[in-house]
């Protein structure tokens, strides 16, 4: 993948079938493991298409191959691949998004806390003063204001 950097987390041996179950053709192909978040499950290269003496043609869409009895066409439309060219760079995008949040949010985590700020109450960022709820008993109680605003 471009700009992916990983290294295979190990090998897996599949048998991979193409035809009818008149005319198929059947072997096994060993796909490398590797931890990717993308829409493609299983990824067939040169090494599936030398194995099953592909002929590709991606201009039409098919992969051509010989067959028991007869030739094993594989084919798709230019409907389907395009739908899943559309749903293919959704969930890239989405991708992005999700790896720009995580970094968001680890950096948010890495910065450190306010020495000055007790964790668990309420201060208030603007300068405050205190007015007395009953002005004739100024020692009862009092309430805290910013200290721009004024006592009427």
């Amino acid at each position: 993948m471009p700009g992916k950097r990983t290294w295979p987390l190990g090998h897996i041996n599949l048998p991979v079938c193409f035809g009818t179950p008149s005319n198929y053709r059947k072997e096994v192909l060993t796909f490398e493991v590797v931890r990717f978040k993308r829409t493609y499950h299983a990824i067939l290269g040169w090494p599936c298409y030398a194995k099953f003496m592909v002929v590709p043609n991606y201009t039409y869409l098919k992969l051509k191959m010989s067959g028991p009895n007869s030739v094993i066409t594989v084919e798709s439309t230019y409907k389907h691949a395009y739908d899943y060219d559309v749903e293919c760079i959704k969930y890239a995008e989405a991708l992005v998004e999700a790896e720009t949040l995580i970094i968001n949010l680890d950096r948010l985590g890495n910065k450190a806390p306010d020495s000055k700020r007790r964790t668990g109450t309420f201060e208030p960022m603007v300068a405050i003063k205190l007015v007395p709820v009953d002005p004739i008993c100024p020692d009862d109680q009092a309430l805290r204001i910013s200290a721009t605003l004024d006592i009427i």
